[in-house]
Order: structure tokens, then sequence, then C-alpha cells
């Protein structure tokens, strides 16, 4: 079958890139730059050669280099979609069939790939982070160049194609004040949890999935006054904090011998040792929840994300998850732990419109009847609105520490941060 003239120009000029790129010992994925400026130049002596030789027509160069680029230094026909803002989140559930998330709502793209392209997206995808998969680890987790998150899953484990995942970094979603103006929550709220994190209290961030709890973590962590030090634990690096004394670490899977994991267990245990102000988890899932309320309960600021359904649904999970680690764990060891430990709970969803909303800021009181945690309603939704309930945060004196009038933080007034160094 004969190629259109633009596909066959496009066949030469990415079989000239690419050699040039191997003879020249360039790393696409770390030089896209110079690949850029390569792939201009090879443009360009085409579109002069074509001029004196019988060579395919090549049509707009602009979108000619642009593709090109894609192809060799990018992530090929899925460039578009992570350079595209609206695009929240992309998955392909089988070569002919990629779907993308735009305001929390999935749509069917007209993008068709081959088995072979997936593939080798994935291998592109995987290259730099040192991450594998194969039969002995059939899923992997690992963190795109732009800090998106991918997630691929192969055969036998699924029925016959690979399924890819990447959710997009959420760029300009750094602070409470772009989460305000997001929508996501009141200026009261923001100013409420911007004061609870300087005062040091223990913050849980619980919701659906891509509700947008990472995105509320790394805003909270905005808040975390310049003086500390934070060390950040994840299962794939998604954080991005931005404080002078920061130290991120993720946890690392089996060598192809099977030896050499690290797991999250294993990370909060060394983070304890490398004297931390605060202590920062990207997902507790599993066991590891035992060491985190562990290293919170013996004074240590932290913050977390769950999967969980509301403030309360998150503090049940919180007593279940630690059962995990053994069976000289008991609930009557965890659940005055658990309300001890925890001081706010920030509860996330997603509406039906697609928007991320904090539906309700829980305080923990520290007390426990019957098994039961006992809870403070410090803002809650009523009507679709998020408003001021009837309770208060736990650890006054903290504020009071911190330099912040409680009744403040509980208003309206707009800066409460301590004086420097306070």
């Amino acid at each position: 079958m004969t190629l259109e003239p633009d596909r066959s120009a496009r066949t030469i000029l990415e079989t000239e890139v690419r050699e040039l790129v191997r003879r020249r010992g360039i790393d696409p994925i770390a030089e896209p730059t110079v690949v850029a400026r390569l792939v201009e130049e090879v443009v360009g002596e085409y579109r002069d050669r074509s001029v004196t030789a019988s060579l395919p027509a090549m049509g707009d160069p602009l979108a000619m280099i642009r593709g090109l680029v894609d192809a060799v230094a990018g992530f090929g026909p899925l460039q578009p979609m992570l350079d595209d803002p609206t695009v929240e989140e992309i998955w392909i559930n089988e070569p002919g069939r990629v779907f993308v998330a735009r305001n929390g709502r999935s749509e069917l793209t007209t993008t068709i790939l081959t088995a072979d392209q997936v593939a080798e997206l994935v291998e592109r995808m995987l290259r730099p982070t040192g991450r594998r998969i194969d039969l002995s680890t059939p899923f992997v987790d690992a963190m795109l160049p732009d800090g998106s998150r991918l997630h691929v899953v192969i055969p036998s484990i699924t029925r016959r194609h690979m399924a890819v995942n990447i959710r997009k970094f959420a760029v300009g979603l750094r602070s409470l004040d772009d989460l305000v103006r997001a929508g996501s929550l009141t200026e009261q709220v923001a100013r409420f949890l911007e004061a609870s994190v300087v005062a040091g209290l223990n913050v849980l961030v619980a919701g659906g999935t891509q509700a947008g709890k990472t995105t509320m973590l790394n805003a909270l962590c905005g808040a975390v006054p310049a003086r500390e030090r934070v060390v950040t634990v994840e299962e794939v690096f998604e954080l991005s904090i931005r404080l002078p004394d920061v130290v991120a670490m993720q946890t690392r899977q089996p060598n192809l011998e099977g030896t050499g994991e690290i797991p999250l267990r294993r990370l909060i245990k060394e983070a304890l040792r490398m004297r931390p102000s605060r202590l920062v988890v990207g997902e507790v899932r599993q066991e590891e929840c035992l060491d985190l309320l562990i290293a919170l309960n013996s004074g240590l600021p932290g913050m977390c994300t769950l999967h969980a359904n509301s403030a309360r649904e998150a503090l049940i999970k919180m007593c279940t998850l630690p059962l995990l680690a053994g069976e000289n764990v008991s609930a009557g060891f965890v659940v005055p732990t658990v309300a001890t430990s925890v001081d706010l709970v920030v509860h996330l969803g997603l509406d039906a419109s697609g928007q991320r909303r904090v539906r309700e800021v829980v305080g923990v009181t520290g007390r426990v009847e019957g098994d039961v945690i006992e809870t403070s309603e410090i803002f809650t939704t009523r009507r679709g609105r998020l408003e001021r309930g009837d309770g208060y945060p736990p650890h006054p004196d903290r504020y009071e520490a911190a330099g912040i009038e409680l009744a403040h933080a509980l208003g309206h007034r707009a800066d409460l941060r301590p004086a420097a160094g306070g």
C-alpha cells in the first residue's frame, strides 16, 4: 500500500533524526531541547533538498517538527494529551481504545495505537525511572519527567492487552490559595487549614480516587514554616514541596533475584532517624499505618492521605489498617492511638460537574466512647456549600504557641502566618 505523501516524508525524517540521535549519543528523554534543535535542522535540510530532489511532500513544517519531537523526545501520540492542560488523566485499555479525563469525566479519543506502539511507549516511559515490568513483576508505578504518575499492568493479569494509566501532575495548584481560586474550598477554610499546619496539628487528607487528595496534601505542605525540616515518603514521587529543607524518599521494587525491596514501612522508620520536624506520607494503604501512628504518637507532626468515603470512615480505616501488621496488634491499642494521633481530617469529594471540593473538616478530640472515636464538626457541607460547623479543633495551646488566635483562625482574617521565627 502506498503511503500518503506527508506520512512518507514523516517516515524518512523520523528515520534520519533517530539515526543522528544514535550517532551523536543523545539521550532523547534527558535532552529534549537538543532533540528539538536537531529536528529543526533535519526538517530544514529536507525542505532544501526537496527543491531539487524528488522527495515526498512534507506539508506543514511546524506540524512536522512538533510530531517528530513528540515521537523522538516525547511520548509519541500521547504527547499532545500530556501537553493539553485540560486533560487530567490518560488511560489505555487496549491499543484501539485510548481515553482521557477532562473535568472529572472520561471520553474516548480518536487515537488508535498498535500493541507494539503501546509496548514501546511503556518501555520509553520506564527507561529513566529504573523501574521494570515483566512476568515476575506484572505491575509497575513510576513517575514521568513532568511529575505525572504512570501505572501499568500487563497480561496475564489483564486479559489480553497492557492496561496503562497516566495521572497527570496538577500544574498550578501548589498552594491553598490556588485551591481557593479553583473553587475547591473557601477562603475561610483555607486560612484555618493554613493555621493548623503552622500550629503543627496532624492532618489526615481523605477522599475517593481522583478526589484531589495528593493535590491537597501538596498545598498543605506549602503552609509548613520554612524553618522546618520535612521528610516525605511515597510509593512513587508525586509531592512537589517548595521548602528549603526537604528530603523525599520513595519505595523500591525487588530486583530480578527478588531482593532489595524497600517498602513504605521501612521508609517511615528510616525517616524517623533523619531528624525530621515534620513527616509526610503520600498515602497509607496497608500495615505502614501502624508505623505512622507510632511516629505521630511520639509528638512528631505529620500529614498523610487515605482512601475513604467520609471523615468518619477515614478514622475507621486508620483503626483497621494497623491490624494488618500482625496478630500482636490489637484494636484496644490502635483505637485510642488514632484518637490521640490524628487531629484533623480533611475530606474531599468529586461532585457531579467534576469539581473537586472539600466536603468536611473534622476535628478529633482525643476521646473514645465504646471504641468510637469522638469527632468535632469544624466545617461541613450544607445545601451544597461548605460552612462553619459548631465544633473546634483540638490542642488550642498549639495555636497559641505558634502565635495564632484560634478565634481568628476560624474566622475571616486573611494573614494567619506567625512572624518570622515565631
